[in-house]
């Protein structure tokens, strides 16, 4: 039932009929929301064919179209736009079409294409920050739209667990953490290798300056310092799989992975596959192999690999070290082919910052180089970084915004607003916190999500739990609010509240713009969807929150003396609720049902 495909269909009819013109495309718009109609027709384009004034030719267009559309109710014209009325007989049978019936279809159609979509890439030496919640939102909601838009996804991480960063924290522990567990300190898994990788930056610099006194430049100073030296002879002994170091690395990545379960849990996100750079990171070299036997990449004289972009505007990229190293490129190939031959997917996604913008530039290009086909579906999502107050975090100083200190301090400032407001009243405990969990988590995420991921964000969390504004709790609240109509419903005297309703004679205009707004929760979806963006899923959320508000303010419904409209009310408003809920799922937010 897509109103704007018919009116497109038949203004093409218009067109060759009027003028005899052969149009391929019609685009119509909202109406903008001072003037009266719900689709706008912008006729400056036709002015050629019609050979007529713009006033003229949008007056014949829409006398045509409300002769052969039933649908069009009226039609006004103000200068070049034609705006379309359509009749509440339209959106009253749309209403009646999806009433009772889910927004997001579960089943995949058989030819259903297969997205990957990657997110989180965490490291083992630190837990995870006020970044990676971002990128854990951003990647898990895309995932969530992509499958209700229609797609196979597989969701996956891939976990950078070696390399120097990851001995850094050992060998600090090796020095200092004199045989400190989690089970012994009662600090969390992750924390506790964190703790280890901000120590060896502190003695790392002390060592850095006592060179820098005896004279070293700091280049030099950073090169020789003991510990760098004791860090790298670590990393050595690992690649060639020492027995100590191993198991020193098995055990304090066990530790890791535990916390960021953790984390992952709370956070609500989750992954299909997750594959680990320990495993991964040798994978690449025999794609150097085949590269150099096609001569399209090149060996220097010092026997490092690299290949020459710079036709293609980028630079000369290094692929394998002189000593036969890899980097992160390499690895990076490795794992793309790997998939591509063992998931088949038809487009893959990478969620990562846009300070890695340059990095997949490069990679796609080689790997489109290399004669993989598949490249071509390969997309950066690249988002702006999260900035706080006081400016940018440095994970070896300590000065992050811990993911699992920031949910804990969002659930807790959930909790001092809701009990300011009354919202917890009549709750027990248990549901109390439930709803404290449900209400901070979900500011969270809202706050993180709201934001156009192109654009980059100053996180403030004052301003996500506000049951006023552009927030998950006024939502959550409008939400709890249709579930408490509802109830009240089932107790009103004499009234029952049956599954089929009478339509009401004529629309109010806040009915008639609610229907509106579920009618574009597809285009919506659809839209988020190819722009990868729950931005648009998100201020769809509030927009459709604010009408219901305003509705219920301005609308008597219990009330109401006919019993057919507090029923078709009813029905409406139930309508709205579940759409709310489940454009909030795509963005991994939970709505309370009490509050």
């Amino acid at each position: 039932m897509n109103i704007e495909k018919k009116l497109s269909e038949k203004t093409i009819e218009a067109l060759q009929s009027l003028y005899g013109a052969a149009i391929e495309k019609i685009v119509f718009e909202k109406t903008n929301p001072d003037f009266e109609g719900d689709l706008t027709l912008v006729v400056f384009n036709f002015l050629k064919i019609s050979k007529k004034k713009p006033e003229e030719t949008a007056t014949e267009i829409g006398n045509f179209l409300k002769i052969n559309v039933p649908e069009v109710a009226d039609f006004n014209v103000i200068k070049g736009f034609l705006n379309i009325v359509i009749a509440d007989s339209f959106w009253l049978n749309y209403f009646k079409s999806i009433n009772g019936k889910p927004f997001i279809n579960a089943i995949l159609p058989a030819d259903a294409p297969t997205v990957m979509v990657e997110y989180s890439s965490p490291n083992t030496n630190k837990p995870l920050h006020l970044g990676h919640v971002r990128n854990n939102l951003l990647g898990y909601s895309v995932s969530e739209i992509l499958k209700a838009a229609g797609n196979k996804v597989i969701k996956t991480n891939i976990v950078n667990d070696r390399g120097i960063h990851i001995c850094k924290s050992m060998l600090a522990w090796q020095k200092w953490g004199n045989g400190e567990t989690p089970e012994s300190t009662g600090i969390k898994g992750d924390h506790l290798v964190g703790k280890y990788y901000v120590e060896f930056d502190k003695h790392y610099k002390e060592e850095i300056a006592n060179l820098v006194k005896q004279g070293k430049t700091k280049e030099d100073a950073e090169k020789q310092a003991p510990l760098m030296q004791e860090a790298q002879q670590m990393l050595f002994k690992w690649e060639a799989a020492d027995k100590d170091t191993m198991e020193l690395w098995g055990m304090m990545n066990s530790w890791v992975y535990k916390g960021f379960e953790s984390t992952y849990k709370m956070l609500g996100v989750d992954f299909d596959i997750i594959y680990y750079e320990s495993q991964t990171y040798l994978f690449g070299k025999n794609i150097i192999e085949v590269g150099l036997a096609k001569n399209i990449l090149k060996r220097r004289a010092d026997n490092s690999v690299y290949i020459d972009l710079t036709a293609d505007g980028l630079d000369e990229k290094t692929l394998l070290r002189a000593d036969g190293t890899s980097v992160y490129m390499t690895q990076d190939l490795g794992t793309a082919v790997q998939r591509a031959e063992e998931e088949h997917f038809d487009k893959l996604i990478y969620t990562v910052a846009n300070e890695q913008d340059y990095h997949f530039k490069v990679l796609f290009l080689i790997l489109s180089k290399l004669g993989y086909k598949w490249a071509e579906g390969l997309y950066h999502l690249s988002y702006g970084m999260v900035e706080l107050p006081e400016g940018k975090m440095k994970s070896r100083e300590g000065t992050v915004v811990d993911a699992d200190e920031l949910m804990q301090e969002m659930i807790d400032t959930a909790a001092v607003t809701s009990k300011e407001l009354g919202k917890a009243t009549d709750l027990s405990n248990e549901d109390a916190e439930k709803l404290y969990r449900t209400i901070g988590l979900g500011a969270l995420k809202y706050f993180m999500l709201k934001v156009d991921p192109k654009k980059k964000m100053l996180f403030n969390p004052a301003e996500s739990i506000d049951f006023n504004g552009n927030t998950a709790p006024f939502i959550q609240f409008n939400y709890v609010r249709i579930q408490a109509l509802l109830r009240k419903a089932k107790d009103l005297s004499g009234f029952e509240f049956t599954d089929s309703f009478s339509s009401p004679a004529n629309l109010l205009t806040k009915e008639k713009e609610l229907i509106i707004k579920l009618y574009s929760f597809n285009t919506t979806l659809n839209q988020a969807a190819a722009e990868y963006s729950p931005a648009l899923i998100a201020n769809y959320i509030y927009d459709l929150a604010k009408e219901f508000s305003q509705y219920y303010h301005d609308v008597s419904i219990l009330k109401e003396e006919q019993k057919d409209l507090i029923l078709f009310r009813l029905h409406l408003s139930k309508t709205v609720g579940s759409a709310i809920k489940e454009s909030m799922q795509l963005l991994g937010i939970d709505v309370p049902e009490r509050m």
